[in-house]
């Protein structure tokens, strides 16, 4: 007769992990039906089946999780709901006094390019602090859309950062005194629907504003007759030839020149800009928008090439340097990346396709 083989003892449980456990599991069983809760290499998981409503309930998780230090982050894995809990990530505060330093910087370098964009005008000092205004008007705009939808879903989130640039001095020739803006989101998105707004909030309030600078600065702009055939000159949007054509009038029969007043130029910038931030690829705003309805890293990776083609074709190569480099990282995707993109949000994602078409510059 022989004695059984003695088994090591169970190594003891970290009984940190084990209270937080503890803390989380309620929380977590208040919003979900669970069939399994275990910690699963030091993480607390859980198998949950999904009710109704579940996105509102994995929202309110969120919140109830945050006020312990906790993030929750569901995913569909095998066939089931797998939703693990991590520890918060702690972020800095937000210094104001940045913001307002960069604006402040982007204002001077944005009204020089406006000087000398004015210099064929009345008063170059009046047209620098009308395209000072539009364009960072519309840069303002887009970036306080993202501000205000990442308000509206509880995420934390810096005031834009103004950016300055070179204005179009002598070395710097296509200078705009800006390099754009952005805003820093310091949470990750709870849901799809939430993703999708921010994403997409900053694009459409931007065009708005764009639309609207656009009409102002061609009413301004003057029209003399063709003397002699012109070289170069502006690529146009199809959305920029139909306001033109319907808003530039022209004395009588002939050919003639449309010389851009500084608003109408910036107007032309802020279209450029939304087709920039409307690409379907990384970290942008298209690639935010797409993310929340497609979660599959193949389709993207060919949207991805289309954005880059469509770079190729525009002759911007810095901008392709960005993206290109934006490609080598995945996205996260939303915390619930299970619940689905709600139907109006999937309309309004078909008006941004239309935006995008009436941005891109082939004329």
């Amino acid at each position: 007769m022989t004695e059984p083989p003695t088994l090591p003892p169970e190594p003891p449980k970290d009984s940190t992990l084990v209270s937080q456990f503890d803390q989380i599991q309620p929380l977590v069983s208040a919003e979900f039906d669970v069939e399994e809760a275990l910690i699963e290499h030091g993480v607390p998981t859980f198998y949950v089946r999904l009710k109704l409503e579940s996105k509102q309930a994995f929202t309110r998780l969120v919140r109830s999780l945050a006020n312990i230090g906790f993030t929750p982050v569901l995913r569909e894995k095998n066939g089931r709901n797998v939703l693990k809990v991590a520890p918060k990530p702690k972020t800095k505060p937000s210094r104001p006094i940045i913001n307002v330093m960069l604006l402040l910087l982007t204002i001077v370098t944005v009204f020089i390019t406006g000087y000398v964009l004015s210099l064929d005008l009345g008063n170059p000092w009046i047209g620098a602090a009308s395209f000072t205004l539009a364009l960072l008007g519309i840069l303002g705009v887009h970036e306080m859309g993202h501000k205000f939808a990442a308000n509206h879903h509880k995420m934390e989130a810096t005031m834009p950062y103004f950016i300055p640039g070179p204005p179009p001095l002598p070395g710097f020739l296509l200078g705009i005194g800006t390099f754009g803006a952005v805003i820093v989101q310091k949470e990750t998105a709870p849901n799809r629907d939430a993703l999708f707004d921010v994403g997409a909030s900053g694009p459409i309030a931007g065009f708005i504003v764009t639309v609207l600078v656009s009409a102002i600065g061609l009413a301004m702009s003057r029209v003399e007759p063709m003397t002699e055939p012109l070289s170069g000159g502006l690529p146009i949007s199809p959305l920029f030839m139909l306001l033109m054509n319907i808003i530039v009038k022209t004395p009588g029969p002939g050919s003639y020149v449309v010389y851009l007043h500084p608003v109408a130029f910036a107007g032309w910038i802020g279209m450029f800009i939304t087709l920039l931030n409307l690409l379907p690829t990384g970290m942008l705003d298209g690639g935010h928008t797409l993310r929340s309805i497609l979660s599959n890293d193949s389709v993207r990776t060919v949207f991805t090439l289309i954005s880059i083609l469509i770079l190729l074709f525009t002759g911007q190569l810095l901008m392709l340097a960005f993206v290109l480099f934006l490609s080598m990282y995945r996205h996260p995707g939303p915390l619930d990346d299970v619940s689905k993109l709600s139907l109006s949000r999937k309309l309004i994602a078909a008006s941004l396709v239309v935006i995008f078409a009436l941005c891109l510059f082939i004329f």
